[in-house]
């Protein structure tokens, strides 16, 4: 059986970003907005797995790969107010990227064939 990469990257960003949460100092709302989007990221993936149609996986990757863009921008706002270093920010901005990238691919894919 092959690894769900996509499956697996997104588990490591929504836990990746609860753990950042938990030691950086921002506002609540910017931490419960990230919490939020991260983990639907990898909520609507898993999703996505048990499918009733093609259509609907294909929603939940469109869901998941707004939520992957929004999760980017909520980073972008963590480090312009300086709640997180470079490397933090550049380390999860690839992470979303690389999802974001299977993600399209996934969309592509399942639109040819829906």
């Amino acid at each position: 059986m092959s690894k769900n990469y996509l499956l697996i990257y997104s588990e490591q960003l929504a836990t990746d970003i609860e753990l950042l949460c938990k030691n950086i100092k921002a506002t609540s709302n910017t931490l419960f907005q990230i919490r939020k989007s991260s983990s639907s990221v990898y909520a609507n993936i898993r999703e996505a797995n048990y499918g009733q149609s093609r259509a609907d996986m294909l929603s939940k990757f469109e869901i998941a790969l707004k939520e992957c863009s929004e999760t980017e921008g909520w980073l972008q706002l963590l480090f312009n107010t300086n709640s997180i270093d470079e490397y933090t920010f550049k380390k999860y901005r690839n992470l979303c990227g690389r999802i974001r990238r299977m993600l399209i691919a996934s969309c592509k894919t399942l639109k040819e064939k829906v």
